[in-house]
């Protein structure tokens, strides 16, 4: 590393009365990965959305000196034109259109105000090379899953001739191996002279990468470490995010299991496009009162689409087989029946299926209780005011006020608002899928808090994880599910990371554990 190529100098940006930023400064060095980390809420997002142009000059006080120059950028495009480049957490690709043209969309390859396709095409496939992504250019981007999408995104950086590549939470929907190789290739974009800004909230990531790591909470900056030798560890990190240390990262529970309260008997869905497809197949599980049960696997395992065809059929298409709570039978065939009959399901996905994203806080926590909230078929103003307080206090749901748009809260924030709802519902039992992605070590220790309660008081919880240490710090048993089928049950005693990788691959040899 060499000179500076980025210095932001006394930054500070406010929100209706909320100061977002307070006199922030930090510097870049050229072909460096520096890490921006903090809690949500923090102003890592903002910060560089003021570097980027999302914020425009003179919507922030403060200054840009990028390449020996003082910037004031009006847009991202003018970001963009000095080669500095922003991939957002929610990746901005048209599903329906091909990797070249999203490649190049907004900076076509034309002549005389025509595209030309086929200097479109090499120049992508040229592209792909280089983001080590073996993909047709003409693929719709539709067919191609999450890890190859932000692969795609940086190709599109390479594109417009990168120069200064900014990352917000570019491995949070990834898997492991998919995270691996996305780190991997900023290495190599590092040595051909690529400097990179990368926000996570995996944070042995940040550790195994990272050349800098400055760190923000609550909009100030509280220290940039020096980690070129690679000597700082997640403790160290924590310690200066929270301003606390966390000595254990999962809360103690003492285990009080009771009855089977839920009980799934040969279930079987089929793909909602493709009928002929089965995507589960003769899954049989249980739930015992008290309980948090885990669902692990690798992504494309089938554990998202078996919680939402158990939630009211939300998934697929010919479901058979039978679920009991109490041992009753059921019979769902809505999301509605499901939370009369006490069941629950918190999404993986809060902005398509989980909010309401132009309404406030607390129409959002209300929206799967209005029975409780209302006088007949007139909502009480009081009650769901006085409810949704109760619920954003003990989620800590950092806001301006109820009546703030949830589309202006932080992904974590968001994520709180999910849960608030659905424990506002007091269902029997809570399907957490991926409760914690996108959610920094702090708001990740007073979720597992609740959830520790939650099964304190008797509710039952199965949870989905992509994080392996989540589900052995959490869960008292552990379903492995591969190929649409469970390989495996590991109670908490034998459950590791190598036996639940030992179900996944010998279940791909025909055995199950």
């Amino acid at each position: 590393m060499s000179d500076t190529i980025l210095e932001m100098k006394s930054i500070t940006k406010t929100f209706t009365g909320v100061k977002a930023l307070d006199d922030v400064s930090m510097k870049v060095a050229r072909d460096e990965i520096h890490a921006l980390v903090g809690e949500n809420g923090a102003g890592k997002s903002t910060l560089m959305k003021i570097l980027s142009g999302v914020y425009p000059h003179g919507d922030y006080s403060g200054s840009i000196n990028y390449e020996g120059s003082e910037c004031r950028f009006k847009s991202i495009a003018d970001s963009e034109r000095r080669g500095i480049v922003i991939i957002h957490q929610e990746l901005a690709l048209i599903p329906y259109l091909s990797i070249g043209e999203n490649i190049f969309l907004g900076n076509e390859r034309a002549k005389a105000g025509v595209i030309d396709w086929h200097r479109t095409t090499a120049a992508a496939g040229e592209l792909l090379a280089k983001v080590g992504l073996n993909e047709n250019p003409n693929t719709l981007i539709a067919d191609i899953g999450v890890g190859k999408q932000q692969l795609v995104e940086i190709a599109k950086a390479l594109a417009k001739k990168v120069k200064l590549l900014i990352l917000d939470e570019p491995t949070a929907a990834l898997n492991d191996e998919e995270s691996s190789k996305l780190l991997g290739l900023l290495l190599e974009l590092k040595v051909q002279g690529v400097t990179s800004i990368l926000i996570s909230h995996k944070l042995e990531e940040i550790a195994r990468v990272s050349d800098s790591i400055t760190i923000l909470r609550d909009g100030k900056v509280i220290e940039t470490l020096d980690n070129a030798s690679r000597q700082i560890d997640q403790e160290r990190i924590i310690k200066s995010m929270v301003g606390r240390e966390i000595v254990d990262r999962f809360p103690k529970r003492v285990s009080k299991v009771g009855e089977v309260v839920f009980r799934v008997e040969d279930w079987n869905v089929y793909h909602p496009q493709y009928e002929d497809r089965k995507v589960i197949s003769n899954i049989s599980l249980d739930l015992r009162r008290g309980e948090v049960v885990g669902l692990a696997g690798l992504m494309g395992a089938g554990r998202t689409e078996l919680a939402m065809s158990l939630f009211g059929r939300s998934y697929g298409k010919r479901h058979s087989g039978r679920i009991f709570k109490d041992g009753v039978e059921l019979h769902l065939h809505s999301v509605s029946e499901s939370i009369e009959q006490g069941i629950a399901y918190v999404t993986e996905d809060r902005k398509n299926f989980g909010l309401v994203l132009i309404e406030d806080i607390k129409s959002n926590i209300s929206l799967a209780s209005l029975g409780k909230v209302s006088n007949g078929q007139v909502i009480n103003q009081g009650l769901e005011n006085r409810a949704a307080s109760e619920q954003q206090q003990q989620m800590r749901i950092r806001c301006t006020g109820l009546d703030q748009v949830v589309e202006s809260l932080s992904g974590g924030n968001q994520q709180k608002v999910v849960l608030s709802k659905w424990i506002m519902a007091e269902p029997d039992i809570l399907i957490l899928d991926e409760p914690t992605r996108g959610i920094d070590v702090g708001a990740k220790y007073e979720i597992y808090t609740i959830i520790n309660r939650l099964a304190s008081e008797g509710k039952s919880i199965i949870m989905i994880s992509s994080e392996m240490p989540e589900l052995l710090g959490m869960c008292d048993r552990i379903y492995v599910v591969t190929e649409g089928e469970i390989s495996g049950e590991l109670d908490r005693e034998h459950a590791s990371q190598e036996s639940i990788m030992g179900c996944i691959m010998n279940h791909k040899r025909g055995t199950k554990v």
